[in-house]
């Protein structure tokens, strides 16, 4: 699994954005970006992770890595762009219910769980959507340049930005979605649709931010999965975002990285009120549940003892327009254990139509 830039896109397309949302944007609105006289009447210029990426005209051949990666394309309006993609498995029936009529069930998938260079080079694409931990990845011998020096562009997945000491994250989770949503919008010519997208989002996070809120704001805990150590979701993580919009302390919001290792003497001093668990492959729901109510650092937890557990899959949690319906879940979690006040919100994906999604006790 995986794992941020303050000026993310060019200059019209947050001009556009900021006059949806009707928010303030410190940018000179009327200064244009001078790369489409440098590269051609009608290129396109967005900047991504600090390096500005330049298309001679709409991007039609998209390749793309891994459920939340692949809603950003969905979302946008970029079906018909999407050539291909990988990691589609675990999310399909997800990224289906969102996305009704996108005919998810008839992605060209290639490859097997995770890209390889000789996937990419075969389905030689205009541009590869990926990330660091999200495709790309030194140890499994594809990273960008790799793919670059072969005439594929790349975009690298916001959230998966850099730091100068390797970890992963340069903005704040929702500055990354929103730049993913309007730089693909834009790359692949369907800008005005991811604006709409953009506006949609943010509206349902005002809703969400205004509701009545508890006299102590409860603590939640991420957990991804763990034996011997807890991998979770930091600061730079969609997770913050979520808890952050619902109105709920991530236990984990002081650690500056994305997606990480903990141990459990963190989650134990951290004594969350709710559990979230990412449904991932590699460790069940029961398994899960089997490791809390068995660990001495967590079986004695109210919240453990309470059955306190919220499932979500994969896809809400990464970086990717279902983080605003994985926050709406987990304001009607907090509001079903007495943790918050009823707002009346109801949340907008309806995810209890997901048969492969285990737990949830809580919602029958």
């Amino acid at each position: 699994m995986t794992q941020r830039i303050a000026s993310p896109v060019r200059p019209g397309i947050v001009c556009l954005a900021a006059l949806a949302l009707g928010t303030t944007i410190l940018t000179a609105c009327g200064t244009e970006e001078k790369a489409t006289d440098e590269a051609g009447k009608g290129a396109i210029t967005v900047e991504n992770c600090g390096e500005k990426l330049t298309v001679d005209e709409p991007v039609t051949e998209l390749y793309a890595y891994d459920g939340g990666i692949i809603s950003i394309a969905l979302a946008v309006g970029a079906r018909e762009e999407l050539v291909a993609v990988t990691g589609l498995a675990r999310d399909k029936q997800l990224l289906d219910l969102a996305y009704p009529t996108d005919r998810v069930d008839e992605l060209e998938i290639v490859g097997d769980d995770h890209p390889t260079l000789e996937t990419v080079l075969a389905l030689d694409p205009q541009v590869m959507f990926a990330g660091w931990g999200y495709g790309f990845s030194e140890s499994r011998n594809l990273v960008p340049e790799m793919v670059q020096e072969r005439g594929i562009e790349t975009y690298l997945l916001s959230e998966t930005c850099r730091q100068e000491d390797g970890d992963r994250g340069t903005m704040e989770a929702w500055t990354a979605l929103r730049t993913d949503l309007l730089n693909i919008g834009e790359l692949t010519g369907h800008d005005v649709t991811a604006t709409k997208v953009v506006a949609d989002i943010e509206k349902r996070r005002k809703a969400l931010e205004s509701a009545p809120k508890p006299d102590e704001e409860p603590t939640a805990f991420l957990f991804d999965s763990g034996t011997d150590a807890i991998f979770t979701s930091g600061s730079f993580g969609g997770p913050q975002a979520i808890f952050d919009t619902a109105g709920v302390t991530s236990a984990t919001a002081d650690v500056e990285d994305t997606w990480t290792e903990v141990g459990w003497e963190r989650f134990a001093a951290a004594e969350p009120d709710v559990i979230y668990f990412v449904d991932y492959p590699g460790q069940s729901y029961e398994e899960k549940v089997k490791v809390l109510k068995a660990n001495p650092a967590s079986r004695d937890l109210p919240a453990v003892k309470e059955n306190r557990f919220v499932n979500l899959p994969y896809a809400m949690w990464v970086s990717g327009p279902l983080n605003i319906d994985a926050a709406e879940w987990v304001r009607r979690s907090l509001e079903h254990f007495g943790l918050a006040p009823e707002s009346g919100i109801e949340p907008t994906l309806d995810i209890t139509d997901l048969t492969n999604l285990a737990g949830n006790e809580w919602l029958r």
